[in-house]
């Protein structure tokens, strides 16, 4: 009997940054502002961790 350990190739996907937060302006924010940059992180982020979600479920498939 022998032992290998296998360690499943990540896929590039999972290795992707996701973006940084919006960069806010050195000023106080309008309501219209704050909701729309924070529509757009909030956007990202999703988009980043279904991206990495899915990544990492197919490297654990292999």
């Amino acid at each position: 009997m022998r032992t290998v350990i296998v360690t499943p190739e990540i896929p590039a996907e999972a290795k992707i940054r996701c973006p940084a937060p919006v960069t806010l302006p050195d000023r106080d924010l309008t309501d219209q502002e704050t909701g729309s940059l924070w529509g757009r992180d909030r956007t990202a982020l999703r988009v980043c961790e279904t991206r990495r979600s899915a990544a990492v479920g197919a490297a654990h498939v292999q």
